[in-house]
């Protein structure tokens, strides 16, 4: 009898110690799993995430507006989207007297900013805003408005550079900005289908 006793309390003493090691590897089970879901909050596209561990900030080279090279012109400024950027001669636009409104936005459109302090990559000039009609925030570029042109339908084109057109009784000659701010070298390198032949 006392030999069944003294098995019977082996037998419990074992139960007992597989109960605790159970309750430990789910517990531990657990916290991985807990572990696991965190990290999937801040991966890369996650509601959370900083897509590289910037803080959910833009990387701070990535401007607004920033400078490409593009053949036959020149280092010239483009937008985030690699669209190239124009102004229109003077005297049509200056001292922030805006005149491609109404119709010549169907064609030329601001290029605008969401913050009233833009960003820009390596450029050596100064990068401005100007209130527009509307209320948006358009940007300069050494005091210019800058627009992009719809015709210009892929990043890398230029068919803006040297085209002259009228709106409102006012003759725009538009001209792609360089990084320097000089005027572009060249003329177009392609030539732009006139707003007839796309329906205008």
């Amino acid at each position: 009898m006392e030999g069944t006793y003294q098995q019977a309390g082996l037998s419990r003493l074992h139960l007992r110690r597989r109960v605790v090691a159970l309750s430990g590897i789910l517990a531990a089970a657990a916290l991985v799993a807990a572990c696991g879901s965190s990290n999937s909050s801040n991966s890369p596209g996650g509601t959370g995430g900083s897509g590289g561990g910037s803080g959910g900030k833009a990387p701070a080279a990535k401007g607004v507006v920033s400078a490409r090279q593009l053949s036959g012109i020149g280092t010239v400024l483009v937008t985030s989207s690699g669209m190239t950027i124009y102004t229109p001669k003077t005297p049509a636009e200056t001292n922030g007297n805006i005149k491609c409104t109404g119709s010549c936005n169907s064609f030329w459109l601001p290029v605008t900013a969401k913050t009233a302090d833009p960003t820009a990559s390596g450029l050596p000039g100064k990068l401005g805003t100007i209130q527009i009609p509307g209320g948006k925030t358009q940007l300069t570029y050494n005091g210019r408005p800058l627009y992009t042109f719809t015709l210009d339908t892929a990043a890398g084109q230029a068919h803006g550079n040297n085209f002259h057109d009228s709106f409102n009784g006012t003759n725009f000659t538009w001209q792609v900005v360089t990084s320097s701010g000089k005027p572009a070298s060249g003329g177009s390198p392609a030539p732009a289908p006139s707003y007839s032949q796309r329906g205008y």
